[in-house]
């Protein structure tokens, strides 16, 4: 036998596979599917165990612990993310951010720990869902996968896609709505070498899931469209209702980010403070408490009087927002479902108790609220309808939950551009529709086109040392520094210009400089330096630490700007014609 002929053979076939990216894409993303189901199998047991440790024997006397297990909670979540310093806070907005603009990557660590954060807040009773932990444990292990096998650009983010659709379908026994999502929220796009790995990782995640779980329904009655012609109205009513409610939801949740931003206490405190408010609410109403599906079945089922369901409505909204807001970790999709169910079970009551012999009982519309409320919020009206389809596997009031959905999408875009995964982004500068950044200058960080090599001056030195500078720089403006090396001002030619006689040349350049400085922070996207410039007409701007307004790390102008700009342009169109 001639071993070194074999050897070449075998050679020659891994190469050959190598080379094959549609064969590489989806052996990869079997591998992905399978490691995902098992990810999502361990994460639903963990919080299984988590939530009966901490209210498996909660009665009687002991029952004020309550109020104290989500703060308890909180702390937990605050200390783990202190002691990882080195870990970035992620959710799904991050996923669409390393999707579109860094190459898919992302740090299976920082996506690990939240996952490990959001099983200690739903078990504690933080009011979230656990989409976003199960789409960042598929996306960290679609990373992870890639990184050994040294994997980049546009197969990165086809794996990072197959994680996050394998970890929807897994959780929600939805394989169809897997894929949707990760279409239509994560990547953008829809093209025949992204879709397919996409759906061989929800398949076999799944299959995974239904090894261990089995096939888990929502069980709803048998409801169905009792007058097509009138109903349809009023089921465009809750869309436009649930639209309105997805706007609140948004504003409400990062009304209260920016509150816990602003509190001067301890990152590692805020959590902590987030889960005693979700204490007390909950208290008093435990549906707020951790996901919630019991109480979405009672909605469903009719079972739930029509007070408590429009109390729960705000409630819920607020205790999902001091969860998240104040530095908990889960997902949004199940709250807004939860918020949708409420809605949709008091319109239906409403409805039901003023045209009964139109309408279909209560439970119908808290079904078609439950996807029209996660539609508005998602401004993904496709994956809404198709995760509650298949959580339900009812097929009878698939028209009414789709003219909901649409219309409750409709409203909510009108009102929020950005859904809630995008708002964060944008609050960030970075729009970004159908995993496309808009404009170069929306995508593009100030620290990536500012320079850190920076000539400065001294408040205390006299003009003629500035003039001296000027000649042999040739540059037209300096920061100024005092005497601790912090951020005096900013001195450039017009200072001089205005400001010195030919015979005061021995004025110090704290006299002359410009002390009510526009700066830049690292982070900020190089459309809004832009717009600062030109507003000022100014042509450079100090970049400085956002903890400390005086620090100095770099300086930005407006050629750093075109030359990034131009390099940006020639680098995509290099791509389109390669």
């Amino acid at each position: 036998m001639d071993i070194p002929n074999t050897k070449n053979k075998i050679k020659n076939y891994f190469y050959q596979w190598q080379q094959t990216e549609s064969i590489v894409s989806n052996t990869l993303a079997v591998i992905i599917g399978l490691l995902t189901g098992i990810a999502i199998v361990i994460y639903d047991y963990a919080i299984e165990y988590s939530n009966l440790a901490f209210f498996g024997n909660i009665e009687g006397q002991y029952k004020y612990l309550i109020i104290i297990i989500p703060a308890f909670g909180g702390l937990m979540v605050g200390i783990l993310f202190h002691i990882s310093k080195s870990a970035r806070r992620y959710d799904i907005a991050h996923v669409i951010e390393a999707t579109t603009l860094h190459g898919g990557k992302i740090s299976p660590k920082s996506a690990f720990l939240e996952v490990m954060a959001s099983v200690i807040s739903i078990g504690t009773g933080g009011s979230v869902g656990k989409e976003a932990p199960v789409v960042l444990a598929g996306a960290g292990i679609g990373s992870s996968v890639a990184r050994v096998l040294k994997i980049h650009g546009n197969r990165l983010k086809i794996l990072l896609g197959c994680g996050a659709s394998g970890g929807i379908a897994a959780a929600f026994n939805a394989p169809l709505a897997g894929v949707v999502f990760a279409v239509e929220v994560i990547l953008g796009e829809l093209e025949a070498k992204t879709f397919i790995p996409i759906v061989i990782s929800a398949v076999f995640a799944t299959l995974i899931s239904n090894m261990v779980f089995g096939v888990r329904v929502i069980e709803v009655a048998n409801y169905e469209l009792v007058s097509p012609f009138y109903e349809s109205f009023l089921y465009l009513g809750l869309g436009t209702l649930a639209g309105i409610i997805s706007v609140l939801l948004m504003r409400v949740l990062y009304a209260t980010h920016d509150l816990f931003d602003e509190c001067k206490v301890h990152p590692i405190i805020k959590p902590a403070l987030g889960g005693l408010l979700v204490g007390l609410i909950g208290f008093f109403y435990p549906q707020v408490f951790g996901v919630g599906y019991h109480y979405i079945n009672e909605a469903l089922s009719n079972n739930i009087a029509l007070k408590v369901m429009l109390i729960l409505i705000i409630l819920k909204i607020f205790a999902f927002s001091f969860t998240v807001g104040s530095g908990g970790s889960g997902g949004s999709i199940v709250p807004a479902m939860f918020t949708g169910a409420m809605l949709g079970g008091a319109y239906g009551t409403v409805v039901h108790g003023a045209f009964p012999v139109i309408t279909a009982e209560s439970g119908a519309y808290a079904l078609a609220g439950m996807g029209a409320v996660l539609a508005g919020t998602s401004h993904a009206p496709l994956a809404a309808i198709l995760i509650l389809f298949e959580i339900t596997r009812d097929y009878n009031l698939i028209l009414p939950i789709m003219l909901a959905c649409v219309a409750s999408s409709v409203v909510s875009s009108s009102f929020n551009p950005e859904s809630i995964f995008t708002e964060s982004l944008k609050r960030r500068g970075f729009v970004i529709r159908k995993g496309q950044e808009i404009d170069i200058m929306e995508s593009v960080i100030v620290k990536d086109a500012m320079r850190t090599n920076i000539q400065t001056v001294s408040e205390n030195k006299n003009v003629r040392s500035l003039i001296a500078l000027m000649q042999t720089s040739r540059h037209a403006g300096f920061p100024v520094l005092d005497s601790n090396g912090k951020l005096y001002g900013i001195v450039t030619l017009k200072d001089l210009r205005d400001k010195v006689e030919h015979d005061h040349l021995e004025k110090s350049i704290g006299e002359i400089a410009s002390t009510d400085v526009e700066v830049a922070y690292p982070d900020e996207t190089l459309n809004s330096v832009l717009k600062r410039l030109a507003a000022r007409d100014i042509g450079r701007v100090p970049v400085v630490s956002k903890s400390d307004h005086r620090e100095l790390i770099g300086i930005i102008t407006r050629s750093d700007i075109v030359k990034l700009y131009d390099k940006k342009v020639l680098g995509k169109v290099k791509k389109i014609t390669d």
